[in-house]
C-alpha cells in the first residue's frame, strides 16, 4: 500500500503528537524535579517485531530515545524466544539493565505492548531518570565503582504490570531497594499514566485510519528517512577521516580514556569505527553498545537536523565498537558515566571527524560534560530524607556564521536546569551563585558560548555528595583554526577548609554538614575560525558585557582587540 504524501505527513505528525502528549503528562505528574522541571525523560513509539523507533516527542531526551530501541528489542525477543510469558493487553515491562538496552541504572524504562486484536501492533516506551536506584551512594553516581552491583538495582525487563494489575511483590522489591521510595513511586506512576494515555490516543488513530494504513505509513516513513540519510551521505566526500579525544579518567585510575574514531564515508553508508579506542576500564566510565550507537545517531542528527528521526535514519550508519574497547562493555563492568559523560565525548569525536569531511558545516566542540552531582541526606526541619540530582549547562561550539550559545543544554539531551527556587523549597540548600563564566569560551572568528559557574551551600542537617564530571584536563576543541575552551573547575569547602576532589572532576560519598559548599565551573564551547579575524566590534561588545576580559581579548584576538580599545 502506497500512501499519498499528505496522508503520510498527517500520520507522521500524529505519531509524534502521541509521544509529545506522553512527555507532557509525565512532566506534570512526576514527583522528581529532574523529570518535572528538568525534563530528563523521553517517550516514543516502537515497532512490534524489532523495537525499531517509529516516532519520538520533540522535547524527548535524545540519548533515551536511541537506547530505548535496544530495550524494546530485548522485551520483544524475550517473548518470541519463549523465555517469559507472552504479551497480554495491559502488560507493562520495566527495564534498566545497561547490558540489555539500558544506559546507566538511573534511566528506568517502562515498555507497553499495544494490541490490535490478538497481535501486538507496536510498543510504547517511557524513560525517566530516577534520582536514585539504590547503590552504595545516594544518586547512583558511584565514581569509584568497579562492578555494576555497586551502582544500584538492576532490572532486566520483567513484567511490572500484568494485564493492568501491578505486581505488588515486584513493586515492593523495587521500592525497598531505593532511597526516598515515595518519590520513586510517584515517578513510576507518572510513567505508567503517560503510557496509558499514549495507548488511548493511539487507539483513536487506529480506529480512524485502520492498522494496515498505519503499518504502511510506518514502513514508508522509515524508507523515506533512510533515503534522505543516503542522500546526505552522498554529499560528503568519500574517504576516511580520523579524530580522537579523551575522558579525564575512569573515576578509579587517573589515566586518559581515548575515543579514537576512523570514519569511513562510502557512497551510501558511513562506517564509524571505534576499534582503536581505549580498552574497558575499571571504573564507571565504560559505555554499553546501546549508548555508544545512540550517541553516533545523535551526532549525525545534529549535523543534518532536517531528517525525520526514526529507525530509517540509522540503517545507513554502521557502528564498529568491539568488546575490546570501553565503548562496548559487558557485565559486570560499571557504567554510571556512559549516558551522562561518555556519550557526549562520542558526539564530540564525530563532530571532529565530520568537521574534516564537510568543513563549514559542523560546529566546534560543545562543553561536553554534565557534572552530575548528587546529594542525599536528611532534613531535620521537615523530618524527611531527600535526594538532590543536579546538572548544568555550558557553552556550545562556535559555528560558521555565529557564536555558540551560552549555558546551552548537552548534545545528548534537551533537559533544562531545574528551577533553583523549586529545588531550594524541597532540599535544604541555598544557591549563592548561578552565572555565566567569563573567559570560558574558546576563541575564534566566531567564539564558543560561555560556560556557567554555580555555588550552593547546605543549610542544615548532614548529607553525602558524589560528583561525576569531566573535561577537567582537556577543554572542548576548536575547529578551522579556533581555540579550545576553558576546562572544568570543581571545588568544595568542608567545615571552612578547601577540599580537592579525588580525581579532579570525580569523587564520591563526601560528608556534607551545614555550611559546606560546592562550586562548579563548566567549560565553554570551542571556537570556530581564526580568532585574529574576529570583528573588532564583536570583541569590544564582549568586553563591555563582561563576557571576556581585556586580557583575554589581547591574548587571543591581537589586532582585533587593539582596534576595539
Amino acid at each position: 500500500m502506497d500512501l499519498d504524501p499528505i496522508t503520510l505527513t498527517v500520520l507522521q505528525n500524529r505519531f509524534q503528537q502521541i509521544a509529545e502528549e506522553m512527555d507532557v503528562i509525565l512532566d506534570r505528574a512526576a514527583f522528581s524535579p529532574i523529570i518535572s522541571e528538568g525534563r530528563d525523560r523521553a517517550s516514543g513509539l516502537y515497532s512490534a517485531s524489532e523495537g525499531l523507533l517509529i516516532a519520538q516527542g520533540s522535547s524527548s531526551m535524545p540519548i533515551h530515545i536511541g537506547t530505548m530501541q535496544f530495550g524494546v528489542a530485548t522485551v520483544a525477543r524475550r517473548t518470541q524466544s519463549h523465555m517469559t510469558a507472552p504479551h497480554r493487553p495491559g502488560d507493562i515491562y520495566i527495564l534498566n539493565d545497561p547490558y540489555l538496552g539500558g544506559t546507566h541504572l538511573m534511566d528506568v524504562k517502562l515498555i507497553m505492548p499495544v494490541f490490535v486484536g490478538a497481535e501486538v501492533f507496536c510498543f510504547l516506551g517511557s524513560s525517566g531518570h530516577w534520582p536514585d536506584i539504590g547503590g552504595s551512594v545516594p544518586g547512583g553516581f558511584v565514581t569509584r565503582a568497579t562492578e555494576v552491583q555497586q551502582e544500584g538495582l538492576r532490572i532486566p525487563g520483567v513484567k511490572l504490570i500484568r494485564e493492568g494489575v501491578m505486581d505488588p511483590d515486584l513493586l515492593a522489591m523495587i521500592l525497598t531497594n531505593v532511597r526516598v521510595p515515595d518519590q520513586r513511586l510517584g515517578d513510576l506512576q507518572a510513567q505508567v499514566g503517560s503510557l496509558r494515555a499514549g495507548e488511548a490516543e493511539l487507539r483513536k488513530l487506529i480506529d480512524e485510519f485502520g492498522a494496515p494504513t498505519l503499518s504502511a505509513a510506518i514502513a514508508q516513513l522509515r524508507q523515506q528517512s533512510a533515503r534522505l540519510v543516503r542522500e546526505k551521505i552522498a554529499s560528503i566526500p568519500s574517504g576516511t577521516y580520523a579524530f580522537e579525544d579523551a575522558m579525564d579518567n575512569d573515576g578509579v585510575d587517573d589515566e586518559l580514556l581515548w575515543i579514537r574514531l576512523h570514519m569511513r564515508v562510502e557512497r551510501e553508508r558511513i562506517v564509524f569505527d571505534f576499534s582503536r579506542s581505549s580498552p574497558p576500564c575499571r571504573g564507571p566510565l565504560n559505555s554499553v553498545i546501546s549508548a555508544t550507537a545512540s550517541s553516533v545517531y545523535i551526532a549525525f542528527k545534529h549535523i543534518f537536523p532536517d531528517i525525520p528521526f526514526n529507525a530509517g535514519c540509522f540503517a545507513p550508519l554502521e557502528i564498529v565498537a568491539p568488546e575490546t574497547t570501553f565503548l562496548n562493555t559487558g557485565y559486570p563492568r560499571p557504567v554510571s558515566g556512559c549516558a551522562a559523560e561518555v556519550s557526549q565525548r562520542i558526539v564530540d569525536v564525530v563532530f571532529g571527524a565530520m568537521a574534516q569531511a564537510i568543513p563549514g558545516q559542523v560546529t566546534a566542540a560543545p562543553f561536553g560534560t554534565s557534572h552530575n552531582l548528587a546529594l542525599g541526606g536528611y532534613d531535620p526541619k521537615t523530618d524527611r530524607r531527600y535526594i538532590f540530582y543536579f546538572y548544568t549547562g555550558g557553552g556550545a561550539g562556535g559555528w560558521p556564521g555565529g557564536d555558540g550559545i551560552s549555558n546551552a543544554c548537552t548534545t545528548v539531551g534537551l533537559a533544562t536546569v531545574p528551577t533553583l527556587e523549586i529545588l531550594e523549597q524541597q532540599i535544604p540548600i541555598l544557591f549563592e551563585e548561578y552565572a555565566l563564566r567569563p573567559d570560558s569560551c574558546g576563541p575564534g572568528e566566531f567564539r564558543g558560548g560561555l560556560g556557567v559557574r554555580y555555588r550552593f551551600r547546605l543549610l542544615r542537617g548532614e548529607g553525602r555528595v558524589s560528583v561525576l564530571g569531566d573535561r577537567g584536563k582537556r577543554g572542548p576543541f576548536g575547529v578551522q583554526g579556533g581555540g579550545a575552551a576553558a576546562p572544568s573547575v570543581l571545588s568544595m569547602t568542608l567545615q571552612g577548609r578547601p577540599y580537592r576532589l579525588a580525581l579532579l572532576t570525580k569523587d564520591e560519598d563526601i560528608t556534607f554538614v551545614a555550611g559546606d559548599t560546592t562550586s562548579v565551573e563548566t567549560p565553554g564551547g570551542g571556537g570556530y575560525g581564526d580568532p585574529r579575524r574576529r570583528d573588532p566590534a564583536a570583541v569590544a561588545k564582549d568586553v563591555a558585557n563582561g563576557l571576556i576580559s581585556q586580557d583575554y581579548a589581547t591574548r587571543h584576538h591581537g589586532a582585533a582587540a587593539r582596534a576595539a580599545e
